[in-house]
């Protein structure tokens, strides 16, 4: 997939509605808030009026440089009202409440399979700024707005999205506050459920106290285990880990063996393990926590030029494998409602991780995520 020229018109639908958008325009530079027109809906569409979205730590990679054509509106935890449906659009009706999830082609092995997170497209889809077809839904002035991240581009008012990644939900759920459903909450969930597959009665260290690894509290918390441990420096976090039903928690400033300490919690060690921070020294911790044939995820976003920092003769005398995730290993229109049922019996609430900030104060929730003061931003419309 090719982007457009620098500000060359794409192929845009004659008929289109205004909508605010909050444009990243140069890399490391803040969005900005801006009229666009969105196309009606194609066949196999729907647009969707926002009522919330989640900021999530892809959306700063996009910003701080990963390559991406721009103009581009971003954001990919995006949850809505559907105002219009494409003709081909079946299970979907103008009036539903939907969460918009990742993109996938559908046809391909992987999607064949009910594994989406893995499309043999799911780059190309979700962060090429356009549709499969080298066209855009938004646009600005007849100048091309690229958009379509993961599927939606979410940071405005309105969104485009393919029906295959729209979840129709509960409307009696405080539709604002599930959008990070579709990524995020989703991934640190899945990635406990789904990739790891963590049983009752089994123990779990998660390292990072993120949305993503709080999530993975909760899901081993609803699963049943006998020990989730998590390894994280902010104290207010570890506290929240606590509260989401961890059953030990460990300030990794404070240990000189971390390792040692999970394992002591453990006790012994653990059969799970969950990286969410990226950060390779950690990643060496997580893998010396595993008990024999246990399981290492993977879900951090390292520096491209980082290679898996553990000992591979470590590995083989333990039997111990590793799992890089995407998505959870999530099909969301199965996982979404599944995360939804729990949350409705009580035994799911991410609804404590989020904080909600209008959408004119977008940079300052960016922020806000940055400097870890709030785990999930959710911008309300």
């Amino acid at each position: 997939m090719t982007p457009a020229a620098e500000g060359a018109p794409l192929q845009h639908s004659p008929a289109a509605r205004r909508a605010r958008a909050a444009l990243l325009r140069a890399p490391q530079t803040p969005l900005l808030i801006e009229d666009i027109q969105v196309a009606e809906p194609r066949a196999n569409e729907v647009l969707v009026r926002l009522a919330g979205t989640g900021i999530c730590h892809t959306d700063l990679v996009i910003r701080d440089g990963f390559p991406a054509p721009l103009p581009m509106v971003l954001g990919h935890e995006g949850a809505g009202v559907v105002e219009a449906v494409g003709s081909a659009v079946t299970t979907l009706k103008v009036g539903d409440s939907v969460v918009l999830s990742f993109n996938a082609c559908g046809q391909c092995g992987n999607c064949a399979k009910h594994e989406p997170a893995y499309c043999y497209q799911f780059f190309p889809l979700n962060f090429g700024g356009q549709r499969a077809d080298g066209s855009t839904g938004l646009s600005q002035d007849g100048q091309t707005v690229y958009g379509q991240f993961f599927g939606q581009s979410s940071f405005a008012t309105l969104a485009l999205a393919p029906a295959a990644n729209v979840v129709k939900i509960d409307p009696s759920l405080p539709l604002a506050l599930m959008g990070p459903l579709g990524c995020g909450i989703q991934t640190g969930a899945g990635a406990v459920m789904n990739s790891l597959k963590l049983q009752a009665g089994e123990s779990i260290a998660i390292f990072g106290g993120g949305a993503v690894g709080l999530s993975g509290v909760m899901a081993a918390k609803a699963l049943g285990a006998a020990h989730i441990i998590v390894v994280e420096p902010n104290a207010g976090r570890r506290a929240l880990a606590l509260e989401l039903g961890a059953t030990h928690v460990i300030d990794p400033k404070a240990e000189a063996d971390v390792p040692a300490a999970v394992k002591a919690a453990g006790p012994g060690g653990v059969q799970r393990a969950l990286d969410t921070t990226g950060i390779p020294p950690v990643i060496r911790q997580a893998a010396d926590t595993l008990l024999p044939n246990g399981l290492l995820g993977l879900l951090g976003v390292s520096p491209m030029e980082v290679d898996v920092p553990v000992n591979l003769m470590s590995l083989i005398i333990r039997g111990v494998g590793i799992k890089a995730i995407l998505e959870g290993d999530s099909d969301p229109q199965v996982f979404i409602p599944q995360l939804i049922a729990l949350y409705q019996a009580g035994r799911f609430p991410f609804d404590k991780l989020i904080k909600t900030f209008p959408f004119e104060q977008i940079n300052e929730a960016i922020h806000a995520s940055e400097d870890g003061s709030v785990i999930k931003p959710v911008i309300v419309f």
